[in-house]
């Protein structure tokens, strides 16, 4: 029978030999055992080393707390707690309306607190009962106010109450009674004692105390006043002869400023209609004299008649188109005048053109074209000495005149007889040799307008037209001849934009209005030019 125990002691043994044989079975696998475990604690893997989490969290929190504070407009406390604001925004309402502040600009008035709480919570009833508290405060204070006449303020807290939406029927009782006492106060009686002494004296409309204004007030105290009523009737139709016979004296400004107080005044008036149709048959005279004046060239006269018709009807388009046809029509004469070199007399030109349309195109380009005539003066030596100037014309004159032998009269362009006169008349325009060289060249100039008018070359008409111009000057002949070329640039208009060629008609009209500004049918042009331009647009 076997034992795990192991053998009895032998005493007969050496006490150190079984020591030895017995220590190293006992050490060497307790030693093994914690190498191993040892080694696999070396090879397991370390846990990572831990993160400043925390840290990066807490500041993150902390600025987006700081950006809150910095771009939120309504204070935290009303964004966490609403309900802590809109208990005070009715406090400070009720303690307004108690103290009569009923409404304020600062926006401390109770109506604007109210209206300011109910902004904020619609869903609630009871910034509504406040507004309709302050509507009824309202409606007190003016009953009171009334009570100490105090009629102005009265007005207001009326408005107020009619604002916030009062009961009608209490507005109107306190609106009737504000006005009663008013119309006491006021002495009704002797205000219309005074317009009808007034209307009898011919004073209707000149100043508080007449006829009108008088009538007017005594309406806005009582605006179903039988007398007031028909006496202002009486004094519009007395205003309305008036203007009658101011147009018929041709006095437009005045007829039509005595029309408009009567439209302003009672625009459903009986004998309005037929002022007015009598106003646009005056001007529609006055639209006519002044066109044919600027037709005829009588600048003066055309501007002063399209200003009469425009201070009489503001939104007179013809007016407006015709004045500023008037300062085309003077930056047209200063370019004229400055190619003759006479630059006192163009000047003079650009100043009126200035005055009526300073800005527009045709100004501008007149005054840059007086510029240029001056320095083609200086290059044709029109600051020489005298004899060298009058040496130099001598030459011209000789050069023209071989030109003109030569029958080289119009071309070739810088050495025909008429450019060598060009520059003869830069040197001295008045010289009566210069004159009489251009009268012998004039002829030529005529007839070849008419050839080239005759063959439809319209761009070398206008050439020849220029020539003749400066050689005959200024004239009702050579205003004919213009318009009779501006016509024929409107006929080329109207054909090209029947072919739809709109750039072409454009160019055909501007031709036409620098030729001649009023050139009959040039108005009907330029509206369908410009409406088949929207329509393309």
């Amino acid at each position: 029978m076997t034992s795990d125990h192991p053998p009895p002691h032998d005493r007969s043994e050496p006490p150190g030999a079984r020591a030895a044989a017995i220590a190293p079975a006992r050490i060497e696998p307790e030693f093994g055992r914690w190498r191993e475990l040892r080694f696999e604690r070396d090879r397991a893997p370390r846990p990572p080393p831990a993160r400043p989490w925390f840290g990066w969290g807490a500041a993150g929190a902390v600025m987006l707390v700081l950006l809150a504070l910095v771009w939120l407009r309504q204070p935290l406390s009303d964004r966490l707690w609403p309900d802590s604001r809109l208990q005070q925004l009715r406090s400070d309402a009720a303690q307004a309306l108690r103290e009569g502040r009923l409404s304020s600009p600062d926006g401390r008035g109770a109506r604007e607190l109210y209206e300011a709480a109910l902004a904020l919570d619609p869903d609630r009833d009871e910034a509504r009962a406040g507004l309709t508290r302050v509507g009824q405060a309202a409606l007190v204070q003016a009953e009171r106010a009334i009570a100490q006449r105090r009629y102005a303020q009265a007005h207001a807290h009326l408005n107020l109450a009619a604002e916030l939406a009062v009961p009608r029927a209490q507005a109107e009782a306190l609106e009737r009674r504000l006005r009663e006492r008013e119309a006491a106060d006021a002495g009704l009686d002797r205000l219309l004692a005074q317009a009808a002494s007034a209307r009898a004296a011919g004073h209707l409309d000149d100043g508080d105390h007449a006829a009108l204004p008088l009538y007017q007030r005594v309406l806005a105290l009582q605006p179903k006043r039988i007398e007031a009523l028909e006496g202002r009737e009486d004094t519009l139709a007395d205003l309305l002869q008036q203007a009658r016979r101011a147009l018929a004296g041709g006095d437009l400004l005045a007829g039509a400023a005595r029309i408009r107080r009567v439209q302003s005044a009672d625009p459903g008036h009986a004998e309005l209609p037929d002022a007015l149709t009598d106003l646009a048959r005056r001007a529609d005279v006055r639209r006519g004299h002044a066109d044919g004046a600027l037709r005829r060239g009588r600048l003066p006269e055309a501007a002063e008649s399209y200003r009469e018709l425009l201070a009489a009807i503001p939104d007179d388009a013809a007016a407006q188109r015709g004045l500023g046809a008037v300062a085309a029509a003077y930056a047209q004469r200063s370019e004229r005048l400055a190619a003759d070199f006479r630059f006192d007399e163009a000047a003079v030109a650009l100043r009126d053109a200035e005055a009526i349309a300073p800005a527009t195109a045709a100004v501008t380009d007149a005054r840059a074209h007086l510029e240029r005539a001056r320095q083609s003066r200086k290059r044709f030596g029109g600051e020489l000495p005298p004899a060298q100037r009058q040496q130099r014309l001598r030459r011209l004159l000789e050069e023209a005149a071989a030109a003109e032998a030569r029958g080289q009269l119009l071309a070739p362009p810088g050495d025909s007889a008429y450019d060598k006169l060009r520059a003869a008349q830069a040197l001295a325009p008045q010289d009566p040799k210069v004159r009489a060289a251009a009268a012998r060249l004039l002829p030529a100039a005529r007839r070849c307008f008419e050839d080239e008018l005759r063959g439809n070359r319209l761009g070398r008409a206008g050439e020849c037209l220029d020539a003749r111009r400066a050689l005959e000057g200024e004239g009702a002949a050579v205003a004919e001849a213009r318009r009779r070329l501006a016509l024929r640039w409107l006929a080329v208009g109207d054909e090209r934009l029947g072919a739809g060629e709109l750039h072409a008609a454009q160019a055909a009209l501007k031709a036409a209005r620098e030729l001649d500004p009023a050139a009959t049918g040039i108005d009907d042009l330029a509206d369908r030019v410009r409406a088949a331009g929207a329509g393309r647009d």
